[in-house]
C-alpha cells in the first residue's frame, strides 16, 4: 500500500476497493515476489485479465515506465523496521513483559466498531485486543514536541550576514532560564491577563512569552513583561508540551 501510494498504479484511482495485482500475469510465469506485484482497482484489474502488461499499456507508455520501475523499488526499509519489530517483541516476551500485537485491520476495526475518528494516536489506543474497549472520553491528546536546548551562535546577525548583537554567555537570570514554562500573573498595562507559555529571557529583567499560536499560525508572543509577574511551572527539559 505504501509503496504503490494507496491508488491503483493503472488509472490513479484512490478511496476505493484495491486488488493485488500481478505485473506479470500468472498464466505466463509471473511469480508472487513482491516485485511483481501492484495495486489495481477492480475495473483495471478485470479490464487487464491475463494479458502483458506491455500489452495493457501499450498506448500508456509512460505509465507502463513508471510502473516497470516503481516495481523495483527497494523496500530494505521495511524489511529493516519488520526485522526491529519482531526482535523487540521476542526480548520483551522473553523478560515476561505483558505484550501484545495486532494488525492494521484488527486497529481499524477496533476504531471503527467504538466510533473513533481516524487519528495515529487514537489508532495507538485501538490495537490489538486490548484496544477492543478504551476510554477516550475528551479525544484531547497531550502534545510533546522535541524542542533545541539552546543555541552555540555567538552573536546575531543583520540581514546582510554581518554581526550586529552579541550574546551573553549567562545563562539563567533571576532564576529563570529560556525555555522554562511558566505562568505570568500580568495585574498592569497592555498585556494584563495570565499568561502560559516559554519564557525568553533577558538580563533586563523584560522577559518574551510565547504562548501559542494565533489564528492565522504565527507564533503569539507577549514581549516585555517584568520578571515580577513570572512563576516558574516547569524547567526546560528539552521538550514543550500542550494539547
Amino acid at each position: 500500500m505504501e509503496k504503490w501510494g494507496r491508488k491503483c498504479a493503472y488509472c490513479g484511482a484512490e478511496q476505493t476497493p484495491l486488488e493485488i495485482e500481478h505485473i506479470i500475469p500468472r498464466s505466463k510465469g509471473g511469480s508472487n515476489r513482491v516485485n511483481n506485484l501492484t495495486l489495481a482497482c477492480v475495473p483495471c484489474n478485470q479490464k487487464k485479465s491475463s494479458r502483458d502488461v506491455n500489452e495493457f499499456l501499450a498506448k500508456k507508455p509512460e505509465i507502463l515506465k513508471k510502473i516497470l520501475g516503481q516495481a523495483k523499488a527497494s523496500l530494505r526499509d521495511a524489511a529493516a523496521v519488520n526485522s526491529t519489530r519482531w526482535k523487540l517483541y521476542e526480548t520483551l516476551k522473553s523478560y515476561g513483559f505483558p505484550v501484545e500485537i495486532g494488525t492494521g485491520g484488527r486497529t481499524k476495526f477496533n476504531r471503527r466498531t467504538q466510533g473513533f475518528k481516524k487519528a495515529h494516536w487514537i489508532d495507538a489506543a485501538c490495537v490489538g485486543e486490548s484496544g477492543e474497549h478504551v476510554a477516550i472520553p475528551h479525544l484531547k491528546p497531550l502534545l510533546i514536541k522535541c524542542m533545541e536546548r539552546g543555541n552555540r551562535k555567538a552573536c546575531k546577525t543583520d540581514k546582510y550576514g554581518f554581526p550586529n548583537k552579541w550574546r551573553t554567555r549567562q545563562k539563567v537570570f533571576f532564576g529563570f532560564q529560556t525555555g522554562d514554562m511558566v505562568i505570568a500573573h500580568v495585574l498592569t498595562g497592555k498585556h494584563t491577563g495570565v499568561y502560559v507559555g516559554r519564557v525568553s529571557m533577558r538580563k533586563s529583567g523584560q522577559f518574551c512569552l510565547s504562548i501559542g499560536r494565533d489564528t492565522e499560525g504565527k507564533k503569539e508572543k507577549k514581549d516585555g513583561l517584568h520578571r515580577r509577574f513570572f512563576r516558574t511551572l516547569q524547567r526546560q527539559d528539552g521538550y514543550s508540551y500542550g494539547f
